[in-house]
């Protein structure tokens, strides 16, 4: 895992010192490409948690701006995935009850 502040101290030191780092533009691609890889895991993790309906997740080797990044898309989606298995359940023992 990367420093948890690699994001921000990347974005402060390129935005105020890029005349005083050397390669400053490939560093910042660098950095760039490593947040988007990193997202996208975070992105296929949250679709496999959401797709075997697991009630929690054990979240590692994130840092804090990755997850707020992902959180209120993921807390969104939980919710209406809530709403929609609350609004199932009453049919489901209707239907039961029926036969």
């Amino acid at each position: 895992m990367p420093s948890p502040c690699y994001m921000e101290l990347t974005t402060l030191l390129l935005n105020h010192a890029s005349d005083n780092i050397p390669k400053a533009d490939e560093i910042r691609t660098l950095v760039k490409d490593m947040w988007d890889t990193r997202i996208a895991k975070l992105r296929v993790s949250a679709d496999s948690f959401v797709r075997q309906q697991e009630a929690h997740a054990k979240l590692d080797n994130l840092t804090l701006m990755e997850i707020n990044t992902s959180g209120a898309f993921l807390t969104q989606a939980l919710n209406h995935m809530y709403k929609l298995r609350t609004n199932l359940q009453p049919s489901e023992s209707a239907q039961s009850q029926d036969f």
